[in-house]
């Protein structure tokens, strides 16, 4: 009988698939995933000018900031980039720009559906763009090593789509379309001996638990929202969330009501109800499941674990902190549950280049930070609490803030595709500050310049310049360093960015809690020895001293033929004048700003090409 019910059911889906529809279509960049970074690649690879074309199997545009609920953002706070900072000004003008940190964990936080309706808003706008919503992901098409179009299928499983495109970008969740592809890739853990990091303890598949968050809602003080009580529920699964929540060990250090107000939202323009994210970490709603090998039929079956899981925390909130008025959010999500699971980690790719912790602690001491694409400042953080078995003990080191290279974004043995959520070429530990909403949002916009400047040039994605995508996102706003203390309102910002990104004026990294810093102390005296080219000793750097190794620079690294001194000086000195609206005083002292301005109007330094490992061509 088992067996005519399994040939029974394979005969239904084999009659269902030949029954389906088909269609194919054409464009230049295919964006798979309307995730965060998905969604940002669309929109800025659209506004370029390239044909377009984003799908998303859900109703709902951002991924983790709208469909998983994650709508509380980690980091960057100080670093206003580029579509992040546009994404912020959007908010403001909803909420009201003091109206945000309302939860204690951010400064940023909103309602999913809020930010969903900015995106969808903006995709709106864009003619080059054409978005279709619930189809799944089924395979690619290749042409030797070149990812040439994908196939989808809609919920139903009645209508097959197939999109061709010249440059497709991975913006999945777990990084399927690049394992379709058969880019490598790693999963769980590192050997350090192989990714190079004293903190990495032993290779193994364990990834960060997951969250099926949800948005709750106060009813007011006499409504009953219980819920029913989840299959399997278990109170003690949710003991020590809490000074409030029986314990038999150590609680989370807040009562309930902090606990609450962890994921506050504030409320729109009109609305009378409190509305809380729960992503609640400490003994709250994470729970390890690994489903980034499994098929989506199996995923979902595994998912619906989460689901229940979270609904059992809520059932925990009603019942025993006697939490009866918050309930979930009937105007949020899918009755105020998520769509999808907060998927802190899945694939990682292999890319042309590999970031490891060594590359952030001591961004220096490699070349990677001259190909920088995005910024963040978060520290690393790993969720670990709720797998079965005893994971390694993992240092996470303090860290600056810091920037991501460009060729963690290509894969290192296929050609056509862009991987730009959280499957980009880093290691475990890097994916636990690289993973955050906001990186991942500027991470996808750089993927969308790479993908349009790859359609315009007619290269192959590795071989667009990495100076040319960054100096287009520069024209964005976008933050190639993460300098904390000069802001894109300030007038030398962008010539300070470019001559900071070739390494001739350094950065200082300092961690500072969770919001980590790179400063460029843009008004501190230089000393001669910055640019070494006169025999003095360490003083302070005048204005004839900058002129004079400037001049010198310009004779040997840039131009192709010598100018004099003193034809130099006439142009050196009058630049001077007319930027600072002063006299030239030869023996004025300068100023960080003041060297980049000269360094960046004279050699133009980032026009010099770097190749991947930021090595000077």
């Amino acid at each position: 009988m088992k067996w005519r019910m399994i040939f029974f059911l394979c005969c239904c889906s084999m009659f269902a698939y030949s029954q389906r529809t088909g269609r194919s279509i054409a464009t230049q960049v295919l964006v798979i995933g309307g995730g965060v970074g998905g969604t940002a690649a669309a929109i800025q690879s659209a506004r370029m000018g390239v044909k377009t074309i984003l799908i998303e199997p859900t109703i709902m545009l951002g991924g983790m900031l709208t469909a998983a609920g994650v709508s509380c953002t980690d980091g960057n706070d100080q670093l206003p980039s580029g579509m992040w900072e546009e994404f912020r000004q959007a908010l403001y003008k909803h909420y009201g720009r003091s109206k945000l940190n309302t939860g204690w964990v951010s400064n940023t936080n909103f309602e999913p559906r809020v930010a969903d309706s900015i995106f969808k808003a903006w995709t709106v706008k864009e003619k080059n763009l054409t978005v279709f919503f619930g189809y799944e992901f089924e395979a690619v098409s290749k042409k030797e090593n070149k990812v040439t179009a994908a196939s989808f299928h809609n919920k139903d499983n009645t209508e097959a789509l197939k999109i061709n495109a010249t440059v497709i970008i991975d913006g999945t969740e777990l990084g399927d379309v690049f394992a379709a592809a058969g880019a490598e890739y790693d999963l769980g853990m590192d050997d350090p001996a192989i990714s190079g990091e004293k903190e990495a303890r032993q290779k193994n598949d364990i990834i960060q638990d997951l969250t099926w968050a949800a948005v709750l809602k106060d009813y007011g003080k006499d409504a009953d929202k219980t819920i029913i009580k989840p299959e399997g529920y278990d109170a003690k699964k949710y003991y020590c969330t809490c000074t409030d929540a029986p314990c038999d060990d150590k609680p989370w250090n807040g009562d309930k009501l902090k606990m609450l107000n962890y994921g506050k939202l504030p409320r729109s323009p009109g609305a009378k109800q409190d509305k809380y994210m729960l992503n609640w970490p400490p003994f709250g709603n994470d729970i390890y499941l690994n489903v980034v090998e499994d098929n989506y039929e199996v995923r979902n079956t595994k998912y619906e674990l989460a689901k229940q899981h979270t609904l059992g925390f809520i059932y925990f909130m009603q019942t025993e902190l006697g939490m009866k008025n918050i309930g979930l959010a009937d105007d949020e999500l899918d009755g105020g549950m998520a769509l999808i699971p907060y998927n802190r980690e899945g694939r990682r790719v292999k890319g042309v280049v590999r970031m490891n912790i060594n590359h952030i602690k001591n961004p220096y001491d490699a070349s990677l930070y001259r190909t920088g694409i995005s910024v963040g400042d978060y520290p690393v953080d790993h969720h670990h609490a709720r797998y079965p078995g005893k994971v390694p003990e993992i240092e996470f080191p303090p860290i600056p803030a810091y920037n991501i290279p460009m060729g963690a974004l290509i894969p290192s043995t296929i050609d056509g595709l862009i991987v730009c959520e959280k499957g980009i070429s880093v290691t475990n530990i890097v994916n636990g500050t690289t993973r955050l909403q906001p990186v991942v949002l500027l991470t996808g916009q750089a993927a969308g310049v790479l993908a349009a400047k790859t359609v315009q040039l007619k290269k192959k994605v590795r071989e667009v310049p990495v100076r040319l995508v960054q100096e287009e996102l520069l024209k964005m706003k976008t933050y190639l360093m993460p300098f904390v203390d000069v802001k894109p309102t300030d007038p030398h910002w962008e010539a300070i960015q470019k001559v900071g990104v070739t390494g001739i004026l350094k950065g200082t990294g300092k961690a500072e809690g969770w919001g980590n810093k790179m400063c460029f102390f843009p008004d501190s005296l230089v000393t001669i020895q910055t640019l070494p080219y006169r025999e003095k000793e360490n003083s302070f750097m005048t204005l004839d001293d900058l002129g004079y190794a400037v001049w010198k620079m310009y004779n040997n690294n840039i131009s192709g033929k010598e100018i004099s001194r003193q034809d130099f000086f006439k142009a050196y000195t009058g630049f001077i004048e007319l930027t600072y609206k002063t006299q030239y005083r030869p023996l004025s002292l300068v100023f960080r700003r003041e060297v980049a301005v000269v360094v960046d109007h004279f050699l133009k330094p980032i026009k010099i090409q770097v190749n991947h490992a930021g090595e000077k061509k």
